[in-house]
């Protein structure tokens, strides 16, 4: 046991690595290890990386620099996305000790004899066609919101992505498993989950080891309806083909369901989603939005959108601009397309200078400031449930309603992981929408 021993965790990327970085905390926990904030004095320091986009590859460099300043005789470890990718890489990186694959990161306090920093780095990375099982995965006490894995792993051949390379193939937790998780953190007093995964709705594939579907996403999401104690739960980010109009419909009538729905588009140009290999046309898209208005009103509805693909001319990204601008949707998660060894789009013609890259980039961001702000203003005089956070922003305490409208009021620290019913009065200077109790007196 190392019971004077302190680990500190640095989460690059989405919600599947902060799911797994708390599950791979709670390891080093029950070995005794303390557990503080990254920006302390430790003894280890574990870095989950991402390799989503160029920037966070540049980012890790950075972050085990700002690690060793606090302890330059630190033990560093890297796991993820990266990690899997480019392992050589990483433990070539100055001050790296440790880098572990997709298979070994949930076994990292094994891969520790002792703390004693190694000259270079050493590597147990797997091949990624050995990352055929599951490891469930959850995030407790590290925010008010908790992140449940249901999935791993995509067998999508989408052409700019590494994920499949780096997370390997599909596969789910059991059905069981996942609401044995999700009483879990329930019981801890949690008052919402967010579901994830790296294609949620492909859940019940590879759930018993095989790639037949042994339960679907609605049956998933109908099971987790029906668990006491659970205020809220959230769909992350689900592909526009694998959202049906059975789960919209469920989704609105449901206890728990939040309405607020994460859709990738990537482009709308459906010359690009071709070239891209998604499994959908814009037709589809513009349906499933359709769909959830006519239910949900006053959903919200997140995009994910790439600009600079290759072969992303002029008028094709004015084709995406519009088509977006037009559509009924409340903001936007741009990504600037970079260049990912091992993908077929590396090898396209049709490259898009880098300054145009970021030229559109910084259009479709203003685009999304300018839906975000009309999604909330329709909201203005709306009574809502927020779930407020538990940080002092500048004398503010932050929260977010059940359709993702993020929300501002004066610090107060009995509000903190608290839900109440509010009612939106107006939009401030900042961008954030503030609130007036409907009952002060009301707590659920």
């Amino acid at each position: 046991m190392n019971t004077d021993k302190k680990v500190a965790f640095y989460t690059l990327g989405c919600k599947l690595n902060f799911s797994e970085t708390s599950t791979i905390a709670r390891n080093f926990v029950n070995e005794g290890f303390k557990r503080v904030d990254f920006d302390t004095k430790a003894d280890v320091y574990v870095i989950n990386t991402c390799s989503v986009t160029d920037n966070a590859d540049k980012r890790f460099k950075s972050i085990v620099k700002n690690a060793l300043k606090k302890n330059e005789n630190a033990f560093l470890i890297a796991v993820g996305c990266y990690a899997q990718l480019k392992p050589e890489e990483l433990a070539n990186v100055d001050g790296v000790d440790l880098v572990l694959g997709a298979t070994e990161k949930f076994n990292v306090t094994s891969y520790i004899n002792d703390l004693t920093k190694n000259n270079v780095g050493e590597v147990h990375s797997c091949e990624i066609s050995d990352a055929d099982f599951y490891v469930g995965s959850y995030s407790i006490g590290d925010r008010t919101r908790a992140f449940l894995k249901v999935q791993d792993g995509c067998d999508y051949k989408c052409t700019y992505c590494t994920i499949p390379l780096a997370r390997g193939i599909s596969r789910s937790d059991t059905l069981s498993n996942v609401i044995e998780n999700a009483k879990e953190i329930s019981s801890k007093g949690i008052k919402e989950i967010v579901l994830t995964g790296v294609n949620i709705g492909d859940y019940g594939k590879g759930e018993f080891g095989n790639k037949k579907h042994e339960h679907t996403f609605l049956e998933l999401v109908k099971e987790l309806d029906q668990v006491d104690g659970i205020h809220r739960l959230r769909i992350s980010s689900i592909e526009p083909n694998l959202l049906k109009d059975e789960t919209i419909d469920f989704v609105s009538k449901s206890n728990s369901f939040v309405p607020h729905f994460h859709i990738p588009l990537q482009s709308g140009s459906d010359e690009l989603l071709k070239k891209m290999k998604r499994r959908y046309l814009k037709n589809t898209y513009t349906n499933r939005v359709n769909k959830i208005k006519e239910v949900m009103p006053n959903a919200c509805i997140g995009v994910d959108v790439i600009v600079g693909f290759p072969g992303e001319t002029d008028d094709l990204f004015l084709e995406t601009y519009n088509y977006l601008n037009d559509l009924d949707i409340s903001y936007l998660h741009v990504f600037t397309y970079s260049e990912r060894p091992n993908t077929e789009a590396v090898n396209m013609d049709g490259v898009v200078p880098k300054k145009v890259r970021a030229k559109r980039s910084k259009m479709l961001r203003g685009l999304s400031a300018k839906k975000r702000r009309a999604f909330y203003e329709k909201q203005i005089g709306n009574t809502l449930t927020v779930l407020f956070e538990n940080e002092n922003k500048e004398g503010y305490i932050h929260g977010f309603t059940e359709n993702y409208v993020k929300v501002k009021t004066p610090w107060n620290p009995d509000l903190a992981n608290t839900l109440h019913t509010i009612k939106l009065t107006e939009i401030d200077d900042d961008g954030l929408v503030r609130c007036s109790f409907e009952n002060v007196k009301e707590y659920i």
